[in-house]
């Protein structure tokens, strides 16, 4: 027992000792670290520095210590700099020798191309670089619009490579208002959509926005409305492989999304759907619901939704239907209150 008792404390000296080299070790880096920084920041703490191309290389030491690369030595990015005078020709800066799984992603992306979208056009400026959980970071979901907008908008990257410009249809629709009014962290942004080091073109079919995949994908926050969908004949089309069925961004498109019960939703919504049921939609026109939506203006009248469901849309034949004979008096008692069996013969 008293042996066991000694070597019981042997084992919690050892740990006391280990545990004390190991935090004097830690605060030592942290000190070295500290002072590697000043003696750069002696210079390059001047705002007003500038490279002989007139570059700002000026660094803010009190937002850099705040920074996620705050305890890090300026060397351990800026390798090839030892000392004083710096080399004519200082290297690039490889973020992949920190960061190599984002590095993989990020090689077959659409932002593979460094020239064009170096880390830091999306992250900002390398020396106050925050957790993307920081209301300081440029990747923080509030700021992710207007980070990623720097390029995806009229005068970014979007008009140099012909792409649409995204932004401003963004920031207009629900999700944009949901998040830069309401402050929601939850609703939707570019990232919740696209990803964020590995993106990739709709094109492919392993983008989370190729056709077949997007219902999915929006289904990771609209999870009823998924479950919805798949059950209904355009989400068991889509599962088939038929990518001529419409998913949730042939009706609600992908950025500029309304608010379905907005007046200038509903107005739209049956053209919509006329698109692909062209037979349908001429008959449709025919009628006193449509003559009241296109001619009077009334934005409450019946529009295909509203009989057929949106999402979990069945044929006629299938008894879960809305259309079904069987449950027209409901259907339609929905809007009038006395429908019974002659009124839906109408």
């Amino acid at each position: 027992m008293l042996v066991e008792a000694t070597v019981g404390k042997v084992r919690l000296l050892c740990r006391a000792i280990l545990a004390a080299s190991l935090s004097t070790f830690v605060f030592a880096s942290a000190a070295v670290a500290l002072h590697a920084q000043a003696d750069c920041l002696t210079c390059h703490g001047d705002a007003s520095m500038t490279d002989a191309a007139g570059y700002s290389i000026a660094v803010d030491g009190t937002k850099f210590g705040a920074s996620v690369h705050g305890s890090l030595q300026c060397s351990n990015c800026h390798a090839d700099i030892k000392g004083y005078p710096h080399p004519d020709k200082v290297a690039t800066v490889e973020c992949a020798t920190c960061h190599s799984d984002q590095a993989d992603q990020l090689k077959g992306s659409v932002h593979a191309d460094s020239k064009d979208h170096p880390c830091t056009s999306c992250h900002g400026n390398a020396h106050e670089i925050f957790p993307k959980t920081d209301a300081r970071s440029a990747v923080y979901p509030l700021n992710v619009p207007k980070t990623c907008g720097q390029c995806h908008s009229t005068d970014g990257m979007a008009g140099k490579h012909g792409l649409a410009s995204v932004y401003p249809n963004y920031i207009d629709s629900i999700h944009g208002f949901a998040l830069s009014k309401e402050g929601l962290l939850v609703a939707a942004n570019c990232q919740s959509c696209h990803g964020s080091h590995g993106i990739l073109s709709h094109t492919n079919p392993k983008s989370p926005t190729y056709k077949a995949n997007i219902p999915k994908t929006c289904g990771n926050c609209h999870a009823k409305i998924d479950a919805d969908y798949e059950q209904g004949v355009h989400g068991k089309a889509i599962a088939k492989g038929n990518l001529s069925a419409p998913v949730c961004t042939d009706c609600h498109t992908a950025h500029a999304i309304l608010q379905p019960t907005e007046a200038a939703f509903r107005m739209q919504s049956t053209p919509i759907c006329g698109n692909c049921h062209k037979d349908k939609f001429s008959t449709y026109r025919d009628t006193f619901h449509s003559q009241l939506g296109s001619l009077g203006g009334y934005v409450e009248t019946a529009r295909c939704w509203d009989c057929h469901q949106a999402h979990d849309v069945r044929p006629a034949s299938d008894p879960g239907s809305p259309i079904n004979h069987a449950n027209l008096v409901t259907t339609c008692g929905r809007c009038h209150s006395g429908a019974n069996l002659s009124f839906v013969q109408y």
